[in-house]
């Protein structure tokens, strides 16, 4: 049956070649654009290395502090290592906790007698390495040991080394990051700035640096984030109420001061933490959605509209055959299976198409299509296959191009069913 619809459609395209090719353009064309739509999501939320445990990821970016000196004012940014340890570093639930600078920082790198160059830098510990999945091609990364003792330490990516020492085994190699002395301990392959939670160039340990000193409001207010790597998904529920638990407990410390954090429903998703555009706003995931929604409604029902007379006119040349069906015992609803399998199938090599330019437009222009608002490096988005060629890719394309191909096909094909079988035999549309 499918191999009969797929040469019965092939047949319809070469009998009417320029409505074909404006049916398949057409349809290419309104694939394309969703499929950007949803690949600018895609590159927020799927998982891929070094952020391959997205799915698993709970993220506690900023946080928001109020006192009882300031009435209805609050103080929002990111945390102190203090305020993160007494919080969420003391949870039993998750699998694994990590700290980090919040932002990359711009910092100059050389050798000794060498010129300079900035390069985007991140401050961790030690966890970090295990919550997120970096590639190493070289050594390995700073160990509880060397993060406890505060030791200048570094992994850098491949690109660094290069730049550097002209090659990217450098292992045990001495460079100077804003003039201090720093050793290579491991180094990575390059990494996106897509992946915008582990994105670096290169990155240190923070106690090798005065980070747990940089504080603000008393301490309580920093530099630091922290992401959460809980074992399963299902897990969620239960690290949130921990988490709020441990919040509280730690509001009860800071109230004595008259201090309490607001929780703002931390820590958030990949989703949501994606949609955050700062501390003192909870993002509103269900109305991201809708937006997402009537873009995609819009871009499958304005096509919908002209591909559905084009479906007209084809099924117009067809009525005396459409007739003989129908006194030979064909049903109604057989017929309008057959015209709607038939054209499905021309959707579906157009909505190939319109995937595939999608892609390769990604690729060749990722760094105007994921500009990233706000983001603390210049470094264009990097895009590769693991970015975005997912399995949701593909069931996202295959889903538009069933949905567009019933909203341009179905009307049409109930007319044709319903043709009274005299009139159509006799070529009669009416």
């Amino acid at each position: 049956m499918i191999r009969q619809y797929f040469q019965q459609a092939w047949a319809q395209l070469r009998q009417q070649p320029l409505i074909s090719a404006v049916t398949v353009a057409g349809t290419a064309l309104s694939i394309f654009l969703i499929m950007l739509v949803v690949m600018v999501q895609q590159v927020k939320v799927e998982p891929f290395a070094p952020e391959s445990n997205r799915d698993r990821f709970l993220h506690v970016k900023w946080g928001s502090i109020t006192n009882k000196a300031w009435g209805d004012n609050s103080s929002n940014g990111p945390w102190s290592v203090r305020s993160l340890k007494e919080i969420y570093g003391k949870m039993t639930t998750p699998e694994a906790v990590t700290f980090y600078t919040s932002f990359t920082e711009s910092k100059p790198v050389s050798l000794p007698g060498l010129p300079a160059t900035a390069v985007d830098l991140k401050e961790t510990d030690d966890v970090f390495w295990h919550v997120f999945d970096f590639a190493f091609t070289d050594g390995k990364p700073y160990d509880r040991a060397v993060f406890n003792a505060g030791q200048p330490v570094a992994v850098v990516t491949e690109s660094v080394a290069r730049l550097l020492f002209g090659t990217t085994k450098v292992t045990g190699k001495e460079f100077l990051l804003a003039h201090a002395p720093y050793r290579i301990c491991g180094v990575v392959k390059d990494v996106s700035t897509l992946a915008s939670t582990a994105y670096a160039q290169l990155w240190i340990p923070y106690t090798s640096t005065d980070q747990v000193d940089n504080t603000w409001t008393d301490g309580l207010m920093g530099s630091m984030s922290c992401t959460i790597l809980a074992h399963s998904r299902s897990d969620f529920p239960v690290v949130r109420k921990e988490a709020e638990r441990m919040l509280d407990e730690y509001n009860k410390v800071i109230g004595e001061n008259g201090y309490e954090f607001i929780n703002r429903n931390r820590p958030y998703d990949q989703e949501k933490n994606a949609l955050a555009a700062g501390a003192n706003i909870e993002p509103d995931v269900n109305e991201d959605r809708r937006s997402r929604f009537i873009i995609f409604l819009i871009l499958l029902i304005v096509p919908a509209i002209n591909l559905s007379s084009m479906t007209h006119s084809r099924l117009r040349r067809r009525v005396a055959e459409i007739g003989v069906r129908r006194a030979f015992g064909c049903t109604r609803a057989e017929l309008m299976g057959q015209i709607v399998g038939e054209n499905f199938v021309v959707t579906l090599l157009a909505g190939i198409l319109g995937l595939a330019i999608s892609l390769l437009f990604a690729f060749l222009l990722g760094d105007m299509l994921f500009t990233q608002v706000g983001s603390a490096t210049l470094n264009p988005p990097v895009v590769d296959a693991s970015i975005l060629i997912h399995a949701s890719t593909f069931g996202w394309a295959l889903l538009f191009c069933f949905v567009l191909n019933l909203l341009s096909t179905g009307i049409p094909a109930w007319r044709a069913s319903r043709i009274n079988i005299v009139e159509a035999i006799n070529g009669k549309t009416h």
